[in-house]
């Protein structure tokens, strides 16, 4: 990559759409200038015609700069368009060589287009040239020599010699391609040489990426021509991308459009329209705000990665794409092809819209007609895809790369959880059971469904499930959830084995409750969802992927961490819940299995067992058994892409009248090996259930159906039965009386009377133990509950369950009686003496101002005492917080989670020891220069911490503003990247001042890594100088010189 590039600014992308400067524009600027001298020219002093005359000569410069940039631009579309007209010969007679199948795609495209059936005639002449001799009217006679010589010359200048790899190309430096990797550059090639435009669909993991690459390498290196490229990718594998070619093939001279709206500018101005690139990389977004500007190239090839985006014609991506100029174009995608012949037809006509223009006439050749057999169906659609795929699957060309196992791990609900799914279904009775308008019917399904799925889940993705407040992290939250008492078991079991978690979510709200589970079982864990930033995810992917990394599991959403990740060092993945699409569940899985894993990984999908989950299940393998005979094998059926309404009552009502009459408890209580050998066996047999089926049978196949139920076939029973599931019982309301006895009995009064109420409770302040009430009040508040309760006459229930001792049962509920009868109310000295102790503790003192007492002192320090009271917001003054401080440090010991707290505590301590010492190295490092902007050396050592893009200016700039700030400043790089801009040094570097504070941080914590590794490198010898010559003297104004740095006036 050049240099250029690597100081590209990394801005966020303006919304504002930019526009390259045309000609018009540039019209105006010169009227302008006329104008300006028309205006100027009143004085006819000497030195003002000097400065039109050197206007005159900057205007002619320019005019001839953009005549020369408009020729070059003009040649370039020129050639373009020969070399497609050739193409588009080469391309009609190969396929018509492949198939007689295009005859009837040409044929329609002949009768509608005159032009297009020039251009076959010209096809058809260019085929039957040099055949003399061969017309109806001549009679068969051999060639004459000059004849045969006159052809064979014409085939030589004509025919290209095919060009075939047999091992990993020179020109790739990063490693050597795998054999299928270099089959796949080679049929790309043969595809260039026969004018055809294709689909790379390999499997996700194969190197897609690498192939495309090393295929742009080939017309670059082999072909010898400038030719200009243009790669869309999705913004989340543009870097990716970028870092690819400058891995592999580092002699591209890449350009990557993304950035702000000036940035955009300069680059089309300084690259693109002086065509001084090889590749532009960019993103779909920028495609639609730069479409203005990219119109005006004319591409060699036009490379679309997640080629599934542009599948539907109508959406405006699809359409601009198309209207660039280009003679070749190629398709990637990891997923197979959408088995919809509509969206099949948009990736063809995308492809190849000189044949398939027609998209009806695609759909009814190959819908099947009347009797037609299926297999001639089948057969067709085989022969349209075989020029233009290639499919390859992991287990096919990959031997090295173990096969991954899936297991559906089947779960049971919890009591909690049984009950919110009864009382969804009964909520919305009729949509249930499929009684409503059809307008009104699937949106009300469609939201049944998504609330029985977060039922699954995690009951308390629902507002109001969780108990509180106050609300703690505890085991409850992994009891209330049937999936979480699985995943406790299995990740228990995985950490003992060393392996390492990937945990995939529809849910980001999911994720929110394994976050706070990883933190209750102190698994230490990484995060992507949808809001996840760019840098962050970048950041957490390095992190967890970095050698020795203690990171155990990786939350990610299904989609959000379904694309451009690599997570190899991961050799289990957890699907908490499944997609509606099963191609996001296999990219999330893929994630973990693909080139580069060692391991065996294994896949656990989590499915609730008699409930709308299991349903969901059946319809993702019938959809991969359907994408298997239609894709693998190069056929297409139309299929739905939504659940109509009667699939969605079908899953509803899956396992409903179980789960809404079952009295015992539905939680599935094995041990973990046993649970996933049972999966394992029920998988096997979900698998072989469909493996049998062919496309017929899929497209009229509805799972068990509602003509089938517990058993039970309901085909000749009459369907018009009425509600299968019934509201719960309501109870009746008292009648209203018209008795005139019963009236006149109301209104005197003479009702007998009530009984006398039961005394109120006693009145208690609610004590926590981190409000540190003196112990005898809590004693003194037993007494008078259980003189309460003696009042009323209350009896002490019986512990009942499965695993209680009824005789120690007993005992205990004898005691606790025994002291409820014998209890007497508080005499008035006791009274007082309880009003005297509640106002000793810290009542006053909530959960909330508790934990940011405990987080300042985490932050701050023990003493901190006017740091701990601005962290609490100042709801607590600093004298407050030293008062609860030393009480606090007095009885921490109380408090139920008393270790984990100074655990915490101590931890923040060493932090800030740590960055004293850090602080104090770079001070040192500092002071021991007099002039650190301009002396200041640093040992970058032979690794890549230089960086790309960073000068050593730069980094003796962050050094000195960092020792300036101090690491602890909350707000320090904010403020770097503040002075960035003020500095005058920097007014022109645009990479410096295009940094984020996220961007600078991870600078400067490299940085001081590399001084910490020169320090600890140089301690021996100067520790043996020091006791042969006494310290050294240091110069003691570097500081000042940064001090002199934040001035403005030099």
């Amino acid at each position: 990559m050049s240099a250029d590039l690597s100081r590209a600014p990394s801005a966020n992308p303006s919304r504002v759409q930019s526009k390259a400067p045309s000609d018009e524009d540039e019209e105006e600027e010169d009227d302008a200038l006329e104008d300006d001298d028309e205006d100027q020219s009143i004085n006819n002093s000497p030195s003002k015609a000097d400065k039109k005359l050197e206007r005159e000569r900057e205007r002619e410069v320019r005019r001839g700069q953009k005549a020369q940039r408009d020729a070059g631009l003009s040649n370039t579309r020129e050639e373009v368009n020969k070399t497609k007209l050739a193409d588009s010969i080469k391309r009609f007679s190969y396929l018509l060589g492949q198939t007689e199948l295009f005859q009837h795609f040409i044929d329609l495209k002949k009768e509608k287009d005159p032009e297009f059936k020039k251009l076959l005639e010209e096809t058809q002449k260019a085929q039957k040239k040099g055949k003399k001799g061969g017309g109806a009217g001549d009679t068969r006679r051999r060639k004459t020599e000059k004849e045969e010589d006159e052809e064979m010359l014409e085939e030589d200048g004509n025919d290209e010699e095919a060009f075939i790899f047999d091992e990993s190309p020179a020109y790739v430096k990063g490693g050597k391609m795998r054999d299928y990797q270099v089959q796949g550059l080679n049929w790309m090639i043969s595809l260039y040489q026969n004018g055809i435009n294709g689909i790379l669909a390999d499997e996700m993991g194969l190197g897609k990426t690498l192939q495309t690459i090393a295929f742009l390498g080939w017309l670059k290196f082999y072909r010898d021509r400038p030719r200009f490229h243009l790669v869309v990718v999705p913004k989340s594998t543009l870097n990716n991308w970028a870092r690819e070619f400058e891995h592999w093939v580092p002699g591209f001279n890449v350009a990557v459009l993304q950035g702000s709206k000036e940035d955009r500018n300069e680059l089309i101005q300084s690259k693109l329209l002086t065509q001084n690139f090889d590749v532009l990389l960019t993103t779909y977004e920028m495609c639609l705000r730069e479409k203005g500007a990219l119109k005006k190239l004319s591409w060699e090839y036009i490379i679309i990665d997640e080629a599934h985006r542009i599948k539907n014609v109508d959406s405006m991506l699809s359409q601009i794409v198309r209207a660039f100029t280009s003679r070749s174009r190629l398709l990637i995608t990891g997923t197979p092809l959408q088995n919809n012949l509509m969206e099949l037809w948009s990736l063809l006509n995308f492809l190849l819209p000189d044949v398939f223009s027609d998209s009806e006439a695609f759909e009814s050749w190959f819908r099947g007609k009347g009797d037609e057999a299926q297999d001639q169906v089948v057969q067709q659609l085989h022969k349209v895809l075989r020029p233009f795929l290639l499919r390859r699957v992991k287990a096919d060309v990959e031997k090295s790369l173990l096969p991954k196992k899936e297991i559906n791990v089947f779960v049971g609900l919890t009591e909690m959880q049984r009950k919110w799914y009864k009382s969804l279904l009964e909520k919305d009775i009729d949509a249930v059971n499929g009684v409503g308008s059809k307008k009104e019917g699937k949106t009300r399904l469609l939201n049944i469904v998504m609330q029985l799925r977060k039922c699954c889940n995690h009951p308390y993705l629902f507002d109001g499930a969780e108990p509180g407040p106050p609300f703690t992290t505890d085991e409850h939250l992994v009891d209330n959830a049937g999936k979480m008492v699985i995943l406790d078991k299995l990740l228990k079991s995985m950490k003992a084995k060393g392996s390492r978690v990937l945990i995939f979510s529809q849910m980001s709200r999911m994720l929110d409750i394994l976050e706070d589970y990883c933190l209750f079982r102190e698994y230490q864990y990484c995060r992507i969802d949808g809001s996840s930033a760019h840098e962050d995810r970048i950041s957490a992917i390095d992190e967890y992927n970095k050698p020795g990394s203690e990171k155990f599991v990786f939350l990610l959403t299904t989609r959000a961490g379904g694309l451009g990740i690599n997570l190899t060092s991961a050799d289990i993945v957890v699907l908490f819940d499944s997609d509606w699409n099963p191609q996001a569940d296999l990219q999330a899985m893929d994630r973990a299995h693909r080139i580069g894993q060692t391991k065996q990984v294994y896949v656990f999908r989590f499915v609730t067992e008699h409930a709308i989950e299991e349903r969901i299940l059946d319809r993702a393998v019938q959809k991969l058994r359907l994408d298997q005979l239609v894709i693998q094998q190069g056929r297409a059926q139309p299929s739905k892409n939504q659940q109509s309404k009667d699939d969605l009552v079908d899953m509803i009502q899956h396992g409903a009248e179980k789960i809404i009459s079952s009295k015992d408890n539905m939680l599935i209580d094995d041990d973990i090996d046993a649970i996933i050998s049972r999966g394992e066996e029920r998988t096997q047999a979900l698998q072989e259930k469909y493996s049998s089926f062919n496309l017929d049978d899929l497209n009229n196949f509805r799972s068990e159906s509602t003509m089938e139920w517990e058993g039970q076939d309901f085909r000749n029973r009459n369907t018009s039965r009425g509600i299968w599931i019934e509201p719960s019982k309501r109870e009746r309301k008292g009648l209203v009386s018209y008795s005139v006895d019963n009236y006149y009995r109301d209104a005197m009064g003479t009702k007998k009377a009530a009984a006398p109420k039961a005394p109120k409770a006693p009145k208690q302040v609610a004590i926590n133990d981190y409000q540190f009430f003196p112990t005898e009040l809590a004693e003194l508040y037993k007494r008078e509950t259980a003189a309460y309760q003696k009042s009323v006459g209350y009896k002490v229930p019986l512990k009942v369950g499965d695993d209680v001792d009824k005789d120690e049962a007993e005992r205990e509920r004898q005691a606790e009686q025994d002291l409820i009868d014998n209890a007497e109310p508080l005499t008035e000295e006791e009274n007082a003496r309880k009003e005297e102790l509640q106002s000793e503790g810290f009542p006053d003192w909530n959960k909330r101002d508790f934990q940011a007492f405990i987080r300042g002192c985490e932050r701050y320090g023990r003493e901190e005492y006017s740091a701990i009271a601005e962290e609490m917001g100042g709801v607590k003054t600093e004298e407050q917080v030293e008062v609860y401080a030393n009480v606090f440090w007095e009885r921490y010991d109380e408090l139920s989670d008393s270790d984990k707290i100074m655990q915490r505590i101590e931890e923040g301590e060493k932090r800030r020891e740590k960055v004293s010492k850090t602080e104090n190295m770079l001070k040192r490092k500092i002071n021991s220069y007099k002039l650190p902007q301009q002396q200041l050396k640093i040992n970058y050592g032979t690794g890549a911490a230089k960086g790309k893009g960073w000068s050593e200016d730069e980094d003796r700039f962050l050094l000195i503003k960092l020792a300036r700030y101090g690491l602890s400043t909350e707000d320090c790089y904010e403020r770097i990247r503040a002075d960035v801009g003020k500095e005058d040094m920097f007014r022109f570097d645009w990479f410096i001042r295009s940094r984020t504070p996220v961007e600078i941080g991870r600078r400067c914590t490299t940085l001081l890594t590399l001084i910490q590794r020169e320090e600890e490198a140089e301690a021996p010898a100067a520790a043996k100088a020091n006791g042969a010559k006494g310290d050294a003297h240091t110069h003691i104004c570097g500081l000042n010189e940064f001090d002199r740095l934040t001035k403005h006036e030099r």
